[in-house]
């Protein structure tokens, strides 16, 4: 009977226990559909949890804490998620401990916690996937000790602000296969070295880190292999890691506006993908075959002879050497050996993630993939397999480089890089010499010297932006791609942009102004009173240089831009103001050229005199206003012509074939200038013999010059009431004794020296402009 009761009892106990073990907690709902399902809310402490529980939800509860060895009593459970805790502040030490069957675990929008303990995640061999998502943690959590044996782990830490670095050896210990890890949106500003130490990579995301600026160089150094993909999108990363990324296929790295230098293209073996910010990174990767297939072409040719024996053999040797192995054939058999020991060389060749100084075993052959990235069934021909052996596998990169932006250098051609040396050289210094000459002149400052000066400054303004691009493009020369951000979106390059179109207009505007000063000069001979003076020509120079600044300043002020190729000019035509802008300034142009042109076709008419001037005289004054005329035209007309059409959206050349102009025609009347209005003068060659004369060259020629400024400075005290030279006149009564009673011309008998003859009508103002023309005459 005592017996039975202790039966009884010992029953009744059991299953009471039992009921009590898959009882349902208070505040939790538990339902039987596609497993055991238990879901609490608002609960202060944490419950015994039925042991048959597969998945765990807690949503909107109260705890301070996850305890320790708080679900271990849960043999099945596979599933946790804990969300909307604004009080739990700590996972203690063993809160995830020893959970045979949990694959998944997942912390949501805790703000408050701030302390995960080394040892919380512990020994969790079949867990899959952990995620910590908007938590107030100030650290990294060690997450060292879950030593997961799944063949793929992925890592999801997003939204924690308060994190600011990733320190050496974060991710060591997780898993010994494939490590998939998502840390995205975090504080994080710097990644350490060696951050992913002994881990296998496969993908990498670390995109929208908006504060993240530092990535160490060997954060992916002594990894076992990987990553394959690396994210780095809208964070403000300065540069790659040039050690490491020897397996990386695909790279995104969008909207990362810092980063404008990329490591050596070598660092990227095997890229096929690439998302990056700017256009010119595209030109790397297409340049990284280039320099990729000469290396390759020789390791293809060591083993291509021995590759197509083993195809030819493949057939017959492999089955061959299966059935020998059941049979227990001699594996010393030469051929034998031979043909194995090359197959494994084209595996490890094809496969260089398994490259390594580890054993057989210890790479991961067997029952289990030390890489599962490469599929066990995959097929030998494979996209992904023999890597170095493709042949014409390109890089596939956005974004795609423009026709503002193609992949070549400043200097597209070869003889654009000698040429513009030349020309800026030869620009450079021959304005340099003209104002030189001119600022050191023992003559006073005159209003064409005046003129002269403002013109030969910025010729030479423009030569030395020349000389700048020139520079530029020797110096980035073969590698512009890794520059190009830098150059173009750099202080510099706005300078040299504002020095060019500054240069450039302040130049036109010179040369018009000299050209209405030379014909007012002559229009307005007889007129003493209409005298230009240097105040006036200094006024109207003021203007020339505050509308050339004006101008020259638009871009920076965002009308336009200087950044959008590599000659820093502004070609951008976006919207309707950057077309204004570009338009304005070409008719400017083309509006100084026509009112050069007709200024000099009214000089020539001024100074033609068929009757008297000889035929050789009059020849060369319109062969030089031809060359003035021309050079001019040569200069304005090609340039004008090709940008109206593209700032009206429909060019007619390319960037590269507008280099042409920009070298030798856009800076032709700064080469010209200074030869045609100064150095081919007699008065700027007399200023050079009397200069040179200072250090004891050229004294005999110096004084012939100075005779003749003596005898003109005298003769110019001795001239009529019109203000004409008496040597002017003495030379046309020389020339007309015989005809003075003809055309207008009469007898004067007033002086002492017997008849003359005077000027008068026509003839006296034709003469007024010989005496003014100038370069001209």
């Amino acid at each position: 009977m005592r017996l039975f009761a202790l039966v009884l009892i010992t029953v009744f106990s059991h299953q009471t226990c039992s009921e009590d073990f898959n009882s349902c907690p208070k505040g939790c709902e538990c339902t039987e559909w596609k497993g055991y399902y238990v879901s609490c809310t608002d609960i202060g402490t944490m419950p015994r949890f039925p042991g048959n529980t597969e998945t765990l939800h807690l949503y909107e509860t109260r705890l301070s804490s996850v305890p320790q060895d708080a679900f271990v009593n849960m043999v099945n459970i596979s599933l946790i998620y804990l969300s909307v805790d604004v009080t739990l502040r700590r996972l203690e030490k063993h809160s995830f401990y020893a959970l045979k069957k949990i694959t998944h675990i997942e912390i949501r929008n805790t703000r408050s916690l701030t302390t995960i303990d080394p040892e919380a995640f512990k020994d969790l061999p079949k867990l899959k996937y952990l995620g910590l998502f908007n938590t107030g943690l100030t650290i990294f959590p060690a997450l060292t000790r879950i030593h997961s044996e799944e063949l793929s782990f992925m890592l999801e830490i997003t939204d924690n602000i308060y994190i600011s670095e990733i320190p050496a050896n974060a991710f060591q210990g997780i898993t010994k296969d494939m490590l998939t890890v998502m840390l995205y949106s975090n504080g994080f500003a710097k990644i350490q070295h060696h951050a992913f130490n002994g881990t296998s990579l496969d993908a990498v995301y670390l995109h929208r880190n908006g504060r993240l600026t530092y990535l160490s160089e060997d954060m992916f150094t002594e990894t076992i292999s990987g990553p394959v993909l690396l994210d780095l999108s809208d964070s403000r990363v300065t540069s790659l890691p040039s050690r490491g990324l020897e397996t990386l296929r695909e790279l995104s790295a969008r909207n990362v506006w810092s980063l404008k230098k990329l490591p050596p293209v070598e660092t990227f073996r095997h890229l096929i993908s690439a998302d990056m910010t700017y256009p010119s990174h595209c030109c790397a990767f297409k340049n990284l075959k280039k320099k990729k297939r000469y290396l390759d072409y020789i390791i293809c040719n060591l083993t291509a002879k021995h590759g197509r024996d083993i195809k030819r053999l493949a057939t017959v040797t492999v089955p061959a050497l299966m059935d020998g192995i059941d049979k227990g054939i001699d594996m010393s058999n030469s051929l034998l050996r031979k043909t194995y020991d090359h197959h494994d060389f084209l595996s490890n060749l094809h496969y260089p993630d398994l490259l390594d100084e580890h054993s057989y075993h210890d790479m991961g052959f067997g029952d289990a993939l030390k890489n599962p990235q490469v599929s066990t069934s995959q097929d030998i021909d494979s996209h992904y397999d023999y890597v170095i052996c493709e042949d014409g596998e390109t890089v596939t990169c956005t974004p795609a480089p423009d026709d503002f932006n193609p992949c070549e250098d400043i200097m597209g051609f070869s003889f654009l890089r000698v040429s513009v040396w030349f020309v800026s050289l030869l620009a450079v210094f021959g304005n340099s010499v003209v104002l030189f000459v001119l600022l050191t002149s023992h003559y006073k400052l005159s209003v064409s010297r005046f003129l002269m000066c403002h013109l030969a400054f910025a010729d030479l303004c423009l030569g030395i932006y020349l000389l700048f691009i020139a520079s530029v493009d020797l110096y980035t020369q073969s590698e512009y791609y890794n520059h190009a951000i830098d150059w173009q979106t750099g202080p510099w390059c706005t300078v040299a942009g504002v020095i060019s179109i500054f240069a450039s207009e302040l130049s036109v505007y010179t040369l018009t102004t000299i050209t209405l000063e030379r014909w007012h000069a002559i229009n307005f001979a007889m007129q003493l009173d209409r005298k230009l003076h240097l105040s006036h020509a200094s006024a109207v120079m003021l203007v020339g240089w505050i509308l050339s600044l004006l101008l020259a300043l638009m871009p920076v002020l965002g009308v336009s831009s200087y950044q959008k190729v590599s000659i820093c000019l502004p070609m951008s035509t976006e919207n309707l103001l950057d077309q204004v802008y570009i338009l304005f300034m070409l008719v400017i142009n083309i509006v100084a050229f026509v009112v050069i042109c007709a200024c000099y076709i009214k000089i020539y008419y001024a100074v033609h005199n068929p009757t008297y001037t000889s035929a050789s005289k009059d020849s060369s004054i319109a062969k030089r206003m031809a060359v003035l005329i021309f050079t001019d035209f040569l200069c304005i007309a090609p340039i004008s012509f090709y940008a109206i059409s593209a700032a009206l959206d429909h060019p007619l050349i390319s960037i590269s074939n507008s280099k042409i102009l920009l070298v030798l025609f856009y800076p032709l009347n700064s080469c010209a200038n200074p030869f045609l209005y100064a150095v081919f003068t007699k008065a700027f060659q007399g200023d050079v013999f009397i200069l040179l004369s200072k250090i004891g060259l050229c004294e005999k020629k110096a004084q012939l010059y100075r005779g003749q400024t003596i005898s003109t400075k005298a003769s110019s005290r001795d001239t009529n009431s019109h203000g004409i030279n008496t040597e002017i006149l003495k030379r046309w009564n020389v020339q007309a004794t015989a005809t003075c009673n003809q055309s207008g011309i009469k007898k004067d008998t007033n002086t002492s020296r017997g008849r003359k003859c005077k000027p008068t009508g026509h003839k006296f103002k034709q003469i007024k402009a010989m005496n003014s023309c100038g370069v001209f005459c």
